[in-house]
């Protein structure tokens, strides 16, 4: 329910967007094809962008446990037992990834 919650603000921001650009290039007189094509790109991205962030800070990061082990597990409407098993998971997988010394 809340992801769905998330989409449509994702899809209100997106629609005011293109309502606030369409409103701001209205007065050149462009043509219908050129106007959609400055207006959905824009809309788009502005969505997909608000819907990103919100599932980023919606969500719950579990690491490894290990000293510089830069492995991690994202996840997001889980239930305390399905929490738990990803908090195991992210502390005993097999492949320890070390960042890069430059």
């Amino acid at each position: 329910m809340a992801r769905r919650i998330r989409m449509a603000i994702a899809l209100g921001m997106g629609a005011a967007a293109a309502a606030v650009i369409w409103e701001r290039l209205r007065p050149y007189g462009l043509p219908w094809d050129l106007m959609a094509i400055c207006i959905l790109p824009a809309a788009g991205t502005i969505a997909s962008t608000v819907l990103h962030l919100s599932e980023v800070f919606s969500a719950t990061t579990h690491r490894c446990t290990a000293p510089g082990c830069s492995f991690r597990i994202r996840t997001t409407g889980v239930d305390a037992a399905e929490h738990r098993r990803w908090q195991e998971t992210a502390a005993a997988h097999p492949e320890h990834r070390l960042p890069r010394s430059v």
